[in-house]
């Protein structure tokens, strides 16, 4: 019987964790799996040490004052590791923490599994070094990555992107409408993000625009992991606001505002025109600046290699620009087409493969 940790830290990695074990227990079923996660991956049958919800940080000045908490964490997962003694180590996602954990087992003599690996060609690119010297295997999602890894000699192979494993598995609810007591005019999507720090930055601003399309129906997608409170502003201003069901909201949306990060390409792959926001504080944002070394921030632009949708960043973050931008996609069939097709590009970029069976059977393989 083999023994795995997995670590995941946050909403989207924890369910691409949770896709992976499922897909390595069809291969194996007596695979035993421990580690950090949430919701998902404790479905899928991982025994939670950690539960991610209470280590989460985002942004260079909150992990700052958030480090003590982050230290304790590391410690208990490091102190746990050590204990459980797996034939493997299984890290997705999370980049600070997990490359931290991944030079700790790498001491150890545990083998180390990147899936989903940090974003090291944003910024300071030279970590990719540091990635090579504490991981065994690399398994990446995004098709433009094992080009850039290739200048460190590093061998990653691009495995398919597990949002494809999310979308097959999805069937649109039925009575969608009646379930959310939600009437027929055109549904505008505002998806504030998925962490506490993200939706008390984004919302506010997102709900400042609904006077201004009088015609349209405005539907949040919340995260029932997160306080309810951090929904009031939306609920204050009459927009509904809908738990878990960000697939169904996003198949019946007719444009959407979106924080950057996962949901801008999950927006992208059902079709949606999206104008992609983001505001953090200003100090994580001059540190950013400063280190970024991409053009754009959306998965969307990045992976298209291009401005598909427009992002609207840091200062540029206001209603009345999101507005201006919204128009444009609901007025100018010219530019909505343009963005549609630039959503089939980006499609025909990432492929169809799976993911989670890909990255599963070569686990498997290494385990046997």
């Amino acid at each position: 019987m083999r023994k795995v940790y997995i670590i995941s830290g946050e909403r989207s990695g924890d369910l691409h964790a949770s896709n992976l074990v499922r897909a390595m227990h069809k291969l194996d079923s007596t695979i035993q799996f421990r580690g950090m996660g949430g919701t998902y991956s404790q479905e899928a049958g991982v025994d939670l040490a950690v539960n991610y919800s209470e280590v989460a940080l985002m942004g260079f000045l909150e992990v700052v004052l958030g480090f003590r908490k982050v230290l304790k964490y590391l410690k208990l997962v490091k102190d746990d590791l050590n204990a459980y003694q797996p034939d493997a180590l299984i890290l997705v996602d999370f980049g600070g923490f997990n490359m931290k954990i991944a030079a700790f087992a790498k001491e150890k003599g545990i083998p180390v599994h990147y899936y989903i690996p940090p974003k090291v060609w944003a910024w300071n690119q030279k970590r990719a070094l540091k990635l090579k010297a504490i991981t065994d295997q690399i398994y990446s999602i995004l098709p433009f990555e094992p080009d850039f890894f290739k200048r460190f000699e590093m061998n990653v192979e691009y495995v398919g992107n597990p949002l494809f494993d999310e979308i097959k598995k999805f069937t649109p609810h039925e009575f969608f409408f009646q379930k959310n007591e939600l009437s027929y005019a055109p549904i505008i999507a505002l998806l504030p993000g998925s962490r506490k720090q993200e939706i008390s930055a984004m919302l506010q601003e997102m709900v400042n625009l609904v006077s201004k399309f009088p015609n349209a129906q405005w539907v949040v997608a919340g995260v029932d992991s997160l306080d309810s409170e951090l929904y009031e502003p939306a609920r204050k201003a009459g927009i509904k606001v809908i738990f878990n069901q960000t697939y169904d909201l996003l198949s019946h949306a007719t444009a959407a505002v979106v924080t950057s990060g996962t949901a801008t390409l999950e927006t992208a792959l059902f079709r949606v025109p999206q104008v992609v926001v983001y505001r953090t504080s200003p100090i994580s944002y001059a540190i950013g600046k400063k280190l970024i070394r991409v053009p754009f921030i959306s998965l969307v632009n990045l992976i298209a290699e291009r401005e598909v949708v427009k992002e609207l960043i840091q200062g540029e973050f206001s209603a009345e620009n999101i507005q201006a931008e919204l128009q444009r996609i609901l007025s100018n069939p010219v530019y909505k087409g343009q963005m549609l097709q630039g959503y089939d590009d980006i499609l025909e970029r990432l492929g169809e493969a799976s993911a989670s069976d890909n990255v599963a059977r070569r686990l498997v393989e290494s385990l046997a």
